[in-house]
């Protein structure tokens, strides 16, 4: 009798239920009715890998999102990430987490950041990750749209500037609320760097990359100033071949950048999930701040193809809400021409967009 009674107090599941809500019926007393309302600045971060989870934590840590949506198709993975960041709900001000593999939990979403992809393997050409990403992205993509059919998207995944032309083209979206993490990574390492040699903080340096996110990045000495001081015309030889301080080293350190920490630790996730937790701050409070992003470029500045490069764009709700023309030299319009036609090289053979 007695292990019966023990079994029926301590492990029924029965009389827990009936005393939670016993105590919630007699600790609240609801006042509204009909349905809750929908969340005013709902994220979403498709993909919980490394990359993903360091924009959901910058972005949740920033108090940004009232709801916070995660997703991927590994399950296991995911609800782990979800509980872990729920159990530290007590330390954020978001009040909802909320992770599945079904893309219904994103519903109604504001932005949403798109990490997912697949890696590259050895050997493989860059036209042939594309293309597996395209695949990808066809699963995606869609999803998204159907339950949140009025978001803005941020794309992540690599290369960025394809894949968010890619994004573009399978979203049916307007091109202002299609957008790319693009050079706002590159330029806030440039900044840094270049800050670090001048003995000052990043943030007193103003300096921009454009054009591709990775190799062909252009970046913008003329206009390179320190509290409105122009560097070129301090050295007018500044980031060419012929000066001799070496400046140009500088930028070469943004490109190799990424390399070096993925040779040291593996993969890069801290810097790019402050990046797009910088951008998400912009769009979802309506700040109208200029950042260098992936935008399409087509006529601009001599550009013919439908590709998608970064330049200054001003950040608003709806996207990128305009363009900033800046004043380039003949030498960064061609460089970023030349950024143009290698990603129009690999987009141009990619099928079933």
């Amino acid at each position: 009798y007695y292990i019966r009674w023990w079994f029926s107090m301590f492990l029924s599941p029965s009389p827990p239920a009936v005393i939670m809500s016993s105590v919630l019926q007699k600790l609240i007393t609801p006042l509204a009715s009909g349905p809750a309302e929908p969340p005013r600045n709902k994220v979403t971060v498709v993909g919980v890998g490394q990359v993903g989870m360091a924009c959901a934590i910058s972005i949740l840590l920033r108090d940004l999102a009232d709801e916070l949506a995660l997703v991927d198709v590994m399950e296991d993975r995911l609800k782990g990430e979800m509980m872990d960041l729920q159990h530290g709900s007590l330390f954020l001000k978001t009040s909802k987490i909320v992770a599945d593999k079904d893309y219904a939990v994103t519903a109604n979403s504001r932005l949403v950041v798109v990490t997912a992809g697949v890696r590259q393997q050895e050997g493989e050409s860059r036209l042939n990750l594309v293309q597996r990403n395209v695949n990808v992205f066809k699963m995606i993509i869609p999803q998204i749209m159907k339950y949140s059919p009025n978001c803005t998207l941020i794309v992540v995944s690599n290369p960025v500037d394809v894949l968010t032309y890619v994004t573009w083209k399978l979203s049916g979206l307007p091109k202002h609320r299609v957008i790319g993490s693009g050079t706002n990574l590159d330029s806030a390492r440039f900044r840094y760097l270049m800050a670090e040699r001048l003995g000052i903080h990043a943030s007193s340096f103003n300096g921009w990359v454009l054009g591709e996110h990775g190799d062909t990045s252009v970046p913008v000495w003329s206009g390179a100033n320190v509290a409105g001081v122009n560097l070129q015309k301090l050295n007018p030889e500044i980031g060419t071949d012929a000066d001799k301080e070496q400046w140009k080293a500088t930028h070469k350190a943004v490109v190799d950048s990424a390399y070096e920490v993925i040779k040291l630790k593996g993969y890069t996730n801290w810097a790019i999930g402050l990046s797009v937790a910088d951008l998400t701050e912009s769009i979802v409070k309506n700040m109208n701040r200029i950042h260098p992003v992936s935008t399409m470029v087509k006529d601009m500045y001599g550009i013919t193809e439908e590709v998608f490069l970064s330049l200054p764009c001003v950040l608003s709700s709806g996207g990128v809400s305009s363009v900033v023309n800046m004043t380039l030299t003949d030498a960064e319009v061609s460089q970023l021409r030349k950024s143009a036609d290698t990603l129009w090289g690999i987009q141009k053979d990619l099928k079933d967009i």
